[in-house]
């Protein structure tokens, strides 16, 4: 790479062998002669970023849904770990799926509740091959905003099942496994080890044998492309070396903290179980590595969309240090038992702190004229309300972020029962400048999201 004192292209790369390091907006990005920091390019038009974060197995609706609307709500119980970025909040309630009812294909509520949730569609009850549902939001977004990064999309989990063939009441095990669909009948995998990710966002590809014997290395990826990180620190100016610095620190922790899961896992005696290289031992590890790796790949901008399932409908998933140790699903039907209410509004707190921890990484990631969390926005929520009567409707929903400046947040939005999810998700692509006239079963969009 040749580095020249006047600009440098977006899609700048570091290259060294079997790696392909990204950079971040840099103010010798835009052209000299222009006259603009790349502070005011971004200001002009920043790019748009979406993100879907999914939650299984309902929620306390009691406990997440604020009890005023309008700017002036208080925070419930739930969401208090938000009050950081209750500026930066839209909670949206009343909206239901009604294509996740049963419509005679009687029960298998966790299937169609993931399978549902981005897309509005009636999945097709098989056990086969021939699974169909529809396209996602997601997808939509990542055939536009995708056309300039290296990847259009990611799709991330921490439950992964291998199970195939039936997984609930004649459905597929596909419609619990993903929540993103490329077409109707294309569920897009998703990947729950972070090493693999890692490789795809910076690696340069190789054989299978290749990737494992390098990632099994303890030295850095960074250590190959120390000749054009020395070059470019040469002629670009203070400000950008510092954003520089920043930037590539960050890649060098998330590195150390892959390669210490990585060890972990070899060290530790698991009779019959497979425990995949670089899998954190503990769930909040796993989750919060998976999160520091999106926003790395937005800072980089090799990629501008992302779902993420932080659990598996059905899942049974304990978390023994809330003081619980009840499986997830099981808590889930409550019937109303006190005890058990209180145990899963702690693990739905608890992933919304996790969830926080993210939103702490985009609003310190400067991104021309703000921060990653100003210029993006992700949906946060699920398929299920209330869990215990397997409910499509008032769905836990939420929005964080400011959306380029085009979304206003502090507000709590109640709509009529049954007002359909899709038309926030419609209301979304169309404030990522991805307008869609119809989606799924919508029919409209979110008044007061629209309007801002």
């Amino acid at each position: 790479m040749i580095i020249r004192k006047l600009s440098l292209p977006r899609r700048t790369f570091l290259r060294g062998m079997g790696a392909a390091v990204a950079l971040p907006l840099l103010d010798a990005m835009v052209p000299a002669l222009s006259g603009l920091s790349a502070t005011a390019r971004a200001a002009s038009g920043p790019v748009q970023r979406l993100g879907f974060v999914y939650i299984p197995n309902g929620a306390v609706m009691q406990q997440w849904t604020p009890a005023q609307t309008g700017p002036g709500f208080e925070l419930s119980p739930i969401l208090r770990p938000l009050e950081p970025y209750k500026d930066h909040l839209t909670v949206v309630s009343g909206l239901a799926h009604g294509q996740a009812e049963p419509l005679g294909d009687g029960n298998g509520e966790h299937s169609r509740a993931s399978a549902t949730w981005l897309n509005g569609v009636h999945p097709k009850q098989t056990e086969g091959a021939d699974v169909r549902a529809g396209i996602t939001a997601d997808q939509l977004a990542a055939q536009e905003l995708g056309r300039g990064t290296p990847l259009s999309s990611l799709e991330l989990a921490i439950d992964l099942d291998g199970l195939v063939g039936n997984c609930e009441n004649g459905y597929s095990c596909v419609y619990l496994n993903t929540v993103a669909w490329r077409s109707p009948t294309t569920p897009l995998p998703m990947e729950n080890n972070p090493r693999v990710v890692f490789e795809r966002l910076f690696g340069d590809g190789g054989t299978t044998e290749q990737r494992v014997a390098e990632m099994r290395r303890d030295r850095s990826i960074l250590d190959s492309v120390t000749s054009d990180l020395a070059a470019l620190e040469r002629d670009i100016g203070v400000a950008d070396r510092a954003r520089l610095d920043q930037y590539l620190d960050a890649i060098r922790a998330l590195e150390r903290r892959i390669q210490l899961a990585e060890v972990q896992s070899g060290d530790t005696e698991l009779p019959e179980l497979a425990r995949p290289v670089g899998i954190p031992a503990t769930y909040e590890e796993h989750v919060t590595l998976m999160f520091d790796l999106v926003s790395l790949a937005y800072q980089a901008d090799l990629t501008r969309v992302f779902t993420f399932m932080l659990g598996r409908e059905l899942g049974g998933r304990t978390y023994p240090h809330l003081g619980v140790p009840d499986p997830h699903h099981g808590l889930s039907h409550h019937r109303n038992d006190p005890e058990k209410l209180d145990k899963l509004a702690r693990i739905n707190a608890y992933h919304m702190g996790l969830f926080t921890h993210f939103l702490d990484s985009l609003q310190s990631s400067a991104d021309g004229d703000g921060s990653l969390l100003d210029h993006s926005m992700v949906l946060y929520g699920g398929g299920l309300g209330d869990s215990n009567d397997h409910a499509h409707f008032d769905l836990p929903e939420l929005v964080v972020g400011g959306g380029g400046g085009r979304l206003k947040g502090g507000r709590h939005l109640q709509y009529p029962k049954d007002t359909p999810m899709n038309n926030l998700l419609v209301s979304m692509l169309d404030k990522a400048g991805l307008p869609a006239e119809q989606f799924g079963d919508s029919t409209g969009r979110i008044s007061e999201l629209a309007g801002v």
